[in-house]
């Protein structure tokens, strides 16, 4: 049976009455699983520039009719910056983001509250870096073959059985393939299908049919190239941060410089309860421009920290459609794989942005995952489950970690009660700088790299987790020394053969 011609279940959905035919992936090559990547963000760009890489069959499937990255800022550091080092796009990648040196917090009448050094390269072995969300989507855009990637394929449905699964979209096409993956966001439309059909059969777990914490609103800009004259900041070559509590508004924000002579903002609005983010529910536009306008009259009028000007005049020198407003949302999901189906990224942990740990968490998803299918052992249905369940034991408690550092962070920097200002001044000023130094070197120890790529060197003077080699890429160097090996004895062979048919001289 050729395993992408699945049977049973998969082929419940009616051809007949759809407007364009089910399409089946290439034959297989027996090796290799073809996977089917739901989901062109950032998680789902990585994992198709891996698998890429790995020679691994991938299609990308994507909502939106058209490339479209809204958002604002980003930052990455040591924990997904190896892997850049491996694919060999460190350098390039160091052009659109730039690295940042300090924190300084402030109250809204720009009142200084602490000023943080972040500058640990000499312990981690790189700088953090910020960049414009945008930036880093049309740079992995850039790595990807365009016929790979499919826009305004809306997912409606999956199907999957022990042969192979399939997404229909809302056009009516079809895709077969080995392994679906869902990394189409928090409102995943395959997490839902996905869920929906483990709870029809009392197979999810209760908290998994629990929605999302809800605790604040945020609004995200990334402004025009502006005039180093009237703002200065832009023409740094070091990033920035100011970060506002705004005092007697339930609103923080935060200014950050990034190339281009661009500035990126985030303000924040925390709901006093559950009940109060409850209500703005209905107003959310995931990462969209909907609804922004009262959210902009609220803010507009607060200080920036040049001298002069405020944020209003930032807003006025960003495009309307790039401005974004978009409930900050968490829930780390316990179930992350079911029969050939897996989630990644926002489809199944949901982080807090205090931390800056969404899109690396995301991107490390890709790297294990990529992993694991790079190690399949078959293509049988039972191979393929356990090589799913084996990126989710290699993650999940990682990303536990992660999800309690954000929700921290979040108190940190967004916090606006009694409590979490007290909190804010005390880690800020009291504590030494030693005790976050060990914190900044814990966090960074965790760098997972791709297994099936030459390693890049551990930096810095602090340890870095070891992680699980690749049983076939060990198998492939050992043939491919031993084919060396033999080819060098060949040569010699040779060159000892071409010695003894010379003449003897007289």
């Amino acid at each position: 049976m050729n395993p992408h011609r699945a049977r049973g279940p998969v082929d419940e959905f009616d051809e007949s009455t759809s407007r364009h035919p089910s399409q089946f992936p290439p034959a297989s090559d027996g090796k290799n699983p073809f996977v089917l990547i739901v989901g062109a963000g950032i998680g789902g760009l990585f994992l198709a520039i891996l698998l890429e890489r790995a020679g691994i069959p991938y299609q990308v499937f994507e909502r939106a009719p058209e490339v479209k990255a809204l958002g604002s800022v980003l930052g990455i550091n040591a924990n997904i910056l190896p892997v850049f080092e491996q694919l060999g796009f460190y350098e390039e990648f160091q052009k659109i983001a730039l690295p940042l040196a300090s924190i300084d917090l402030r109250y809204g009448n720009n009142n200084p509250i602490a000023k943080v050094d972040i500058d640990y390269h000499d312990l981690i072995g790189y700088n953090y870096m910020m960049f414009a969300r945008p930036r880093l989507y049309d740079f992995f855009l850039s790595k990807i073959p365009a016929e790979r990637i499919h826009f305004g394929k809306k997912v409606m449905s999956i199907l999957q059985n022990r042969d192979g699964a399939m997404i229909r979209c809302s056009d009516g096409t079809t895709y077969h393939g080995d392994i679906l993956v869902g990394a189409d966001g928090a409102y995943s439309a395959v997490r839902q299908s996905l869920f929906k059909q483990l709870q029809e059969k009392s197979l999810l777990p209760q908290v998994d049919t629990k929605e999302l914490n809800k605790g604040y609103t945020c609004l995200v800009g990334t402004t025009n190239s502006l005039s180093p004259e009237k703002y200065p900041i832009v023409a740094k070559s070091i990033g920035e941060q100011f970060q506002y509590v705004v005092q007697g508004t339930p609103y923080t924000w935060s200014l950050f410089n990034v190339p281009e002579n661009r500035l990126c903002y985030v303000v924040v609005q925390q709901y006093a309860s559950k009940e109060e983010a409850e209500e703005e529910t209905f107003r959310n536009s995931e990462w969209g421009p909907e609804k922004s306008g009262s959210m902009i009259e609220k803010v507009k009028d607060f200080l920036l920290p040049f001298g002069s000007g405020t944020l209003g005049d930032l807003i006025d020198e960003t495009p309307r459609d790039k401005i974004s407003r978009v409930f900050l949302e968490n829930k780390l999901f316990e179930t992350w794989t079911h029969g050939r189906t897996v989630l990644i990224g926002d489809a199944v942990h949901k982080l807090l942005p205090s931390g800056a740990q969404g899109a690396v968490c995301a991107m490390q998803d890709a790297v294990i995952l990529a992993n694991c299918l790079y190690d399949l052992k078959s293509l049988k249905h039972e191979s393929i489950e356990e090589a799913l369940q084996d990126y989710k034991q290699q993650r999940y408690s990682q990303v536990k970690v992660q999800d309690s550092d954000s929700n921290v962070n979040a108190t940190l920097f967004f916090g606006q009660t009694m409590i979490e200002k007290c909190i804010r001044h005390i880690v800020f000023n009291w504590l030494p700088k030693s005790l976050m130094s060990k914190t900044v070197i814990k966090d960074a120890s965790y760098r997972p790299q791709v297994a099936f790529l030459p390693l890049a060197p551990i930096r810095g003077s602090g340890p870095v987790l070891p992680q699980k080699p690749s049983w076939r890429y060990e198998k492939e160097q050992k043939l491919k020394r031993e084919e060396e090996d033999d080819q060098k004895r060949a040569r010699a062979s040779e060159q000892d053969a071409s010695i003894g048919s010379l003449p003897t001289p007289l």
